[in-house]
């Protein structure tokens, strides 16, 4: 006879059919490596790029390559399914349709990072599930991770934001000409970046007329959306991290230096050489750029609906004004990221970390409870 368990039993899902599936891989692996044993049992649930979901055997994630072009699912295992209803708390949500056989959870932990993942999609499945679950809701992922719509929304809220245009796939193949002559107004450098994704995937920093239908051309590869946005000279890369809870509180700034090859944070810089890259946590800020930076954080996490966690990232150019660039919902948990690293140097461990963020699933889903659902 077994005897149940006193710890809650955290499902962490990840993989997932973006083209950041294998930075969720690493991230997941963080993630597991971080939780307190002693209040906490994992249950590792990975999703295929063809949308399968499985699960994955502990070990095999924690020895496989910390190196994204080697990681992969073992897509031998199990596949499970989330029951898309309400069940009570710790019942049985996650199933193995194979062996019929029960897999409980008490609450979900997405590290799932682009679309299919982090834009609210799964986060209404997690909805109908009535389960506990990590992260900003179904609005404020949706918002955060299309760049278009959260700058039109932090625009309207009077926060600083850096001219862009956004340029629809129809757009550009019926007047190429005319998108052009629009997008060169806005100087150059420019950043062109598919609407909807995260890790610099897709992302070309553009000098010249000449290089920008091949940076677009890449763009839309990856979304029928893109997003040009107007460069700075030598601006610094600023970061913060955000917890989510009542109130919401923003981590010490850490600050990004880049000597790449690619002359930007790309993926390759972020995740396969780290070529001329540097994180300097906590960032060198007067205390009055400390709280500027931590407000606008705060205010651009309040705007989107978000909850949960977020990492902001913006930008200070040389005459000491801030911008906002952008926002990461389901920010990265890499060996490599900053939002574990901004909590550690704000004197919250990865431990400490998952707790707060798992406890700050249950009290929203208790709340989500207590509501009234009938007049």
């Amino acid at each position: 006879m077994m005897v149940p368990s006193s710890k809650l039993r955290v499902a962490v899902l990840f993989g997932g059919r973006s083209a950041e599936h294998e930075i969720s891989l690493l991230s997941a692996r963080f993630v597991v490596e971080s939780l307190d044993r002693a209040m906490y049992e994992p249950i590792l649930v990975g999703i295929t790029k063809s949308g399968r979901w499985l699960l994955q055997d502990e070990a095999g994630l924690l020895s496989a390559a910390r190196d994204p072009q080697f990681v992969t699912l073992n897509e031998a295992m199990p596949s499970v399914f989330l029951s898309p209803y309400p069940g009570q708390p710790g019942a049985t949500s996650v199933r193995c349709p194979a062996a019929d056989v029960p897999l409980a959870a008490d609450v979900i932990f997405p590290v799932l990072h682009g679309p299919m993942g982090e834009d609210g999609t799964v986060q209404g499945l997690l909805e109908l599930s009535g389960l506990p679950y990590v992260g900003a809701g179904v609005l404020g992922s949706a918002v955060g991770m299309d760049k278009d719509v959260m700058k039109r929304l932090l625009l309207q809220a009077g926060l600083p934001v850096l001219p862009y245009e956004t340029l629809r796939r129809k757009a550009w193949l019926d007047a190429p000409e005319a998108a052009l002559s629009r997008l060169t107004r806005l100087g150059f450098p420019q950043f062109v970046k598919p609407a909807n994704l995260g890790s610099s995937v897709g992302v070309s920093r553009v000098l010249a007329l000449h290089a920008l239908e091949s940076a677009l051309a890449l763009a839309f590869e990856f979304d029928d959306k893109v997003v040009v946005e107007a460069g700075l000279d030598h601006p610094r890369e600023i970061e913060c991290a955000v917890l989510g809870g009542e109130p919401a509180r923003a981590s010490r700034p850490g600050e990004i230096t880049i000597d790449h090859p690619d002359g930007f944070y790309s993926y390759a810089a972020k995740y396969v050489d780290g070529a001329g890259v540097v994180l300097k946590i906590p960032a060198d800020l007067t205390a009055e750029q400390v709280a500027s930076v931590q407000r606008l954080a705060l205010a651009t996490f309040e705007t989107l609906e978000c909850e949960g966690l977020a990492r902001v990232d913006l930008f200070l150019d040389q005459a000491g004004a801030l911008h906002v660039n952008e926002i990461n919902t389901l920010p990265g948990f890499t060996s490599v990221s900053m939002f574990p690293k901004l909590w550690h140097a704000s004197g919250i461990a990865a431990r400490e970390l998952m707790t707060l963020l798992i406890d700050d699933a249950l009290r929203r889903n208790a709340r989500k409870r207590a509501r009234r659902s009938s007049v």
